[in-house]
């Protein structure tokens, strides 16, 4: 069957079967579902020569990764990759995968526009000052970033408020009763780290306290770093009382440092994490449960390919700009401070404010 053969069935004109295929946002979802339906059960394929005759696209969009940095075995990236592949699969759209050396990494944009293979581009691990956003606007490709940056031009990108998130957490502990928290960061030219530092620092500073020296780190994040940044700062004679971690794995590091130190955590030593829902590691099965600030990463793959498809259909890039709240998550690693006795009221009452302005989807 064709897509002449396809329409006729459908009784809709072959440019609305053509952009339903190919998940263009202006068509009716119930119309792309009959679309896709039908495709299935008659095994319509379209000629991807012919499609790209017909729409002066490649039908392919890409996200590049640096070789030394080896994503593909970061569990936060591949998560990001299921979402993003499972929405690009509702489409006749292809995901490619390309790693580069970094040195390499801008002209490779360059090479990919201009031959015409890709119709645009995700942009994972944004940093401060990132010279992708001026490159690919310059080259007028379109794209979606998977964070901010400080660029001041207007580009499109879907990020959680990380200050936010980690100034509630960091206020959680407070209310508890802990004085001397503890960063586990990533690294620190990404922004998602500058932002959580700094809602850490404001949750401190709006009681007028500050970070101790060292009580900051910013490094790969690994349980392996976890463990050792942990178990150096446990080890100490003034150790905190308290951490609040940038990824699970991280926190899976500290709860192994504060067991191999005799420390209890949830009594002894009170953790937080940052979850971006990765399937095989569950804060809610951590022993004690792990409490968390939470946004499942995948979603937010899911949710930026439907916004790199609007983008290369030409929707303005500051018509897609979407900042998620996150919701904070109560559980039993944390507690008032050993050796701090608060009554049972006053630390659901910390529970309750966490659960609080919990945002809308």
């Amino acid at each position: 069957m064709n897509l002449k053969e396809l329409a006729a069935h459908l009784g809709i004109s072959q440019t609305t079967v053509s952009r339903a295929l190919n998940g263009y946002p202006d068509v009716a979802e119930t119309t792309r579902r009959q679309v896709l339906e039908a495709a299935r059960r008659f095994n319509y394929r379209p000629n991807p020569a012919a499609r790209r005759l017909a729409t002066g696209r490649a039908g392919t969009v890409a996200i590049l990764f640096p070789v030394e940095r080896n994503l593909l075995v970061d569990p936060h990236f591949f998560e990001l990759l299921a979402g993003l592949a499972e929405m690009i699969a509702r489409t006749e759209m292809e995901l490619s995968l390309r790693a580069t050396p970094p040195q390499e990494e801008l002209e490779t944009y360059r090479r990919l526009v201009n031959a015409g293979r890709v119709d645009g581009f995700v942009l994972s691990s944004p940093t401060l000052h990132d010279p992708r956003i001026a490159e690919l606007t310059a080259l007028g490709a379109p794209f979606v970033v998977h964070g901010r940056t400080q660029e001041t031009l207007p580009y499109a990108y879907l990020d959680i408020d990380n200050a936010d998130a980690f100034a509630r957490a960091t206020a959680l502990l407070l209310d508890l009763g802990h004085t001397d928290v503890a960063l586990l960061n990533g690294d620190a030219a990404l922004t998602f780290a500058r932002d959580r530092e700094q809602g850490y620092r404001g949750a401190l500073a709006a009681r007028g306290l500050s970070a101790a020296p060292g009580r900051v780190t910013n490094a790969p994040m690994t349980e392996e770093v976890g463990y050792r940044v942990a178990r150096a700062m446990l080890e100490a004679g003034e150790r905190p009382t308290a951490f609040l971690a940038s990824s699970v794995l991280l926190a899976l590091g500290v709860y192994r440092a504060a067991r191999d130190l005799g420390l209890s955590v949830g009594r002894e030593v009170s953790v937080i994490a940052h979850d971006d829902a990765l399937p095989f590691l569950k804060a809610e099965t951590f022993d004690p449960p792990l409490a968390t600030t939470l946004s499942p990463i995948r979603r937010a793959g899911y949710r930026i390919a439907e916004m790199l498809i609007e983008r290369i259909s030409g929707v303005d890039p500051k018509a897609l700009q979407e900042l998620w709240k996150v919701d904070v998550v109560f559980r039993a690693s944390v507690a008032p401070p050993h050796g701090v006795r608060r009554g049972a009221a006053a630390v659901r009452a910390a529970g309750d404010d966490a659960a609080a302005r919990r945002p809308a989807r």
